[in-house]
């Protein structure tokens, strides 16, 4: 059980044994489904963890190339690359990496595809394409939003370019159950199922909340059999990231100082801008342990980082007892996206990145400094 006592702030801190909790339901998905499943690093990418994630996942899926690098060096097994525009420049070794290329234009095929199979002959290739359904929750995280960029619509898709791909990828879910799964999958099917045929695969892309307590994982397996069914047994992959790294441990904060304006407010050692980003971009509020909403237990504070940014601001929450200064705070689930999106914004300290092993000790995995703020600007 995670000792609070030990951990050094600020601090993300990673539980292996609800990591590998989340594996083992995402591998459960694959032995019975069929199909293989991806780590796509945009949702979590703390390479200190791969070899876990490697005894249970089919590899690494990647959005450029400094993700694929790090599949490739860190776990080694298949990496799968799409991004929404290839640069000439990184094209070569980018397919050098990469076990599957997926593109997301036709353009992007006749320009790309030659040079990329000439540096890899085995390359596996791909196109991204929009059914133009989805059910997501936020603009802003809908890859099938009106005018969106990624992935190509039946209107521009070009038949022609079929004799040089091996399959066809899509994605359009958010943190969505199954059911959003079937309703992208009819209008997938109504919209490109005459060209799966000649493929060999289909990536269903990200956004399954697979270890989500409510979700319904043997309705996936079934609607994942169902469809490989139905296309003569072709491979079908999915690429979560979140749902690997979903509430695996929190961010650990201490109270700088209490001051008082109209409300108490508690400064604490963490930011909302540089260190949990999408709880402002989403946005969302964040659970903190053991506190409630506001006014619903006896101590109630506005809880702000330590930047000189005025909305610098995770919320209001009330507690049992006074906050005090040094006291500690866990911000809950702060795993997945949080540690790739976090910044240097403000000189403010990162938080260090831990590992609490499944034999109950902590393991400081990474500690960052003043080198780390500098080498980012110039």
């Amino acid at each position: 059980m995670l000792d609070v006592s030990q951990i050094p702030t600020p601090c993300y801190v990673c539980e292996e044994a609800l990591l590998e909790r989340n594996l083992k339901i995402l591998d459960r998905v694959q032995k019975r489904s069929g199909a293989k499943i991806l780590l796509a690093l945009k949702g979590f990418a703390m390479w200190s963890t791969f070899d876990l994630v490697g005894e249970y996942l089919a590899g690494t899926s990647a959005s450029g190339l400094h993700e694929a690098c790090l599949g490739r060096e860190e776990m080694g097994k298949e990496v799968h690359t799409y991004s929404p525009a290839f640069k000439e420049e990184e094209i070569e070794q980018i397919a050098r990496l990469s076990d599957h290329l997926v593109f997301n234009s036709p353009d992007q095929v006749r320009r790309f595809l030659p040079q990329a199979r000439r540096a890899n002959p085995k390359l596996s290739s791909g196109i991204r394409v929009n059914p133009e359904f989805s059910s997501a929750p936020v603009d802003l995280y809908n890859p099938c939003a009106p005018y969106s960029r990624l992935g190509t619509t039946i209107a521009n898709f070009d038949p022609a370019i079929l004799k040089e791909l091996d399959g066809l990828h899509f994605h359009a879910l958010c943190e969505q159950n199954v059911d959003a799964l079937e309703g992208v999958l009819k209008a997938f099917e109504e919209r490109f199922g005459e060209y799966i045929p000649q493929m060999k695969w289909i990536n269903f892309g990200g956004g399954h909340h697979i270890t989500r307590k409510d979700y319904d994982v043997e309705r996936l397996i079934e609607v994942i059999r169902d469809f490989r069914a139905r296309h003569g047994g072709i491979t079908v992959y999915l690429e979560p990231g979140e749902a690997v790294g979903w509430q695996t441990g929190p961010l650990v904060a201490s109270v700088l100082d209490i001051v008082h304006n109209g409300v108490d407010i508690a400064i604490l050692d963490v930011s909302a801008e540089a260190h949990m980003p999408d709880t402002l971009a989403m946005p969302y509020r964040a659970e903190v342990r053991g506190a409630g909403e506001p006014g619903e237990k006896p101590y109630t504070y506005r809880l702000g980082g330590n930047t000189c940014l005025a909305g610098d601001i995770m919320g209001d929450y009330s507690f049992d007892e006074p906050l005090n200064i040094g006291d500690k705070l866990l911000f809950e689930d702060q795993i997945h996206y949080t540690m790739v999106k976090s910044t240097t914004f403000n000189g403010v300290q990162h938080p260090a990145i831990a590992l609490w092993t499944k034999s109950d000790e902590l393991k400081i995995v990474r500690r960052f400094g003043y080198e780390d703020f500098k080498n980012r600007l110039s």
